[in-house]
Formats: structure tokens, sequence, C-alpha cells
């Protein structure tokens, strides 16, 4: 008697699926948002620290202020990021046998 081979079926899970895009979109626009705050009050800090302050913080103020945008847009549409999936299908380990003998036949 000759014995096929079973071909392995790919099994997907719920946890194998990705965040859904709107939670993705709201994480960046969330990250985009803090960042403009953050340049909001570097440039309005700079504003107000100027003759005040020593000359380097209100240039490093400056600074922030002229780099952050373009760092945000860069984070904000660089897509979605890589997420690390749990894997609770174990087909992989090496402690598992496999099931000998015949298929059961479907009986109608």
């Amino acid at each position: 008697m000759r014995v096929i081979p079973r071909r392995r079926v790919d099994i997907y899970t719920v946890t194998d699926a990705h965040r859904p895009m709107s939670e993705d979109i709201d994480h960046r626009q969330r990250r985009y948002l803090v960042s403009m705050g953050i340049r909001t009050a570097c440039f309005l800090l700079a504003l107000f620290l100027t003759g005040h302050a020593p000359l380097w913080v209100v240039g490093v103020l400056i600074v922030g202020a002229l780099v952050l945008p373009y760092v945000s847009v860069v984070f904000a549409n660089g897509g979605r990021e890589p997420e690390s999936v749990a894997h609770f299908d174990e087909r992989e380990s090496p402690n598992r046998n496999e099931i000998s003998g015949r298929p059961p036949e479907i009986q109608s």
C-alpha cells in the first residue's frame, strides 16, 4: 500500500492579523501632533527668551523649531510600523509527533 503524503495546510488565526489601518493612522497623527507641539514650544521659548537667556540656548531652540517639522513629516509618512506577531501555533515544535494511520473518512 502506497502512502500519499499530506500537504501541510496553512492556518491563519486572528492573532496573525495586523492592526487596522485606521488605528495605525491615528497613532501616526498623534505622534505628529505631539512633535508639532514640541516645535511650537521651541519657537515660543526662543521668542520669549531672546535677550534673557544665553545665545546658545536660543540657538538650540531655533534649530529645534526648524528641524522638527522635517523629522515629523518623515516619521508620519513612514508607513506602518513592523509588529511582532504572537505565534500560538507550535507545529514546528520538535517534541510533537506526527499522527500515523489513515485519515478518517467521511461517511454519508
